[in-house]
């Protein structure tokens, strides 16, 4: 079960990875790079890190995901 589970995870990572460098939308890059955190996270807790899953999941997938979009939010809005 943990085995299946970690390729699914390893083959979404790898699909956002290709979907956040190849798309030209910055805040569909941010968004998807907020989802390869939060796999990032399942990944270490069923491989047995839990502390580390838990911290990638707050910083990475929530704190950096929220400055990346506000700084791209902020950069459209001084343009115009």
């Amino acid at each position: 079960m943990i085995f299946e589970l970690n390729v699914f995870l390893y083959l979404v990572l790898f699909a956002l990875a290709i979907v956040a460098l190849k798309n030209k939308d910055l805040v569909v890059s941010a968004i998807s790079l907020g989802g390869f955190s939060f796999c990032m996270a399942i990944l270490y807790s069923s491989l047995g890190a839990v502390d580390v899953g838990l911290t990638e999941a707050v910083i990475g997938a929530g704190v950096n995901s929220v400055i990346v979009v506000a700084a791209i939010w902020h950069l459209r809005t001084s343009k115009q």
